[in-house]
């Protein structure tokens, strides 16, 4: 039993290792780990900014998860760890207030990312089959698909600030322009990740387990 026990472990944890290897370039498996490790000791330090920086924190390691786990390439998963890392600590040390600027970069970025996690998620790791040419359609369904999921990851995204704002924390900032400004520049975000995607329909590269 001790043994069947032993091997089971081991089974599980070669699974877990499989399932968070990050395929591409050593920069991006190196950057992709030193971001995911920066997440698990950002939740410890979110400590010391209380109960919401918390849930902030559980939040952005939950969606650094995902982007692990989903088969998407190497680099692209290396940029959305440090992503989301880096929009936490922006947030905690309220770097939205100082520069306004970063939270349109922050929609975009973010934004376009979730879209691109959420469309490898419903249809798939964005890779040609061998032997195989994508059509124009697919390429332009790609497009469509991360754009239209991204403009309805948007829309919650706002719903989320104006709940936070209301119920939560009345810090947190929402304004009619904010959130017209926070909408265009998640669509923008969102219809660059689907080109991007597209792109790596074309040429057959793209992330797989």
């Amino acid at each position: 039993m001790p043994e069947t026990s032993t091997g089971h472990a081991a089974g599980v944890r070669v699974h877990a290792q499989l399932a968070l290897r990050v395929d591409g370039p050593p920069w991006a498996r190196r950057t992709a780990d030193v971001g995911s490790a920066l997440a698990v000791l950002s939740l410890l330090a979110g400590l010391w900014y209380g109960p919401v920086a918390v849930a902030l924190v559980a939040l952005v390691l939950l969606g650094v998860v995902v982007v692990r786990l989903v088969p998407l390439p190497g680099a692209l998963q290396a940029v959305g760890v440090l992503a989301l890392v880096a929009s936490t600590w922006t947030a905690l040390l309220d770097g939205y207030q100082r520069v306004p600027w970063l939270d349109v970069v922050a929609h975009a970025l973010l934004t376009g990312l979730l879209a691109a996690v959420a469309a490898a998620l419903l249809t798939g790791p964005p890779l040609r089959r061998p032997g195989s040419a994508p059509t124009l359609a697919r390429r332009w369904d790609a497009v469509l698909v991360t754009t239209g999921l991204g403009a309805l990851l948007a829309v919650i995204w706002e719903i989320a600030e104006w709940v936070g704002h209301t119920y939560i924390d009345s810090r947190v900032f929402v304004s009619y322009g904010d959130t017209i400004g926070d909408l265009a520049a998640g669509l923008v975000g969102s219809a660059v990740a689907g080109l991007l995607l597209g792109r790596m329909l074309r040429s057959g590269t793209g992330g797989g387990r």
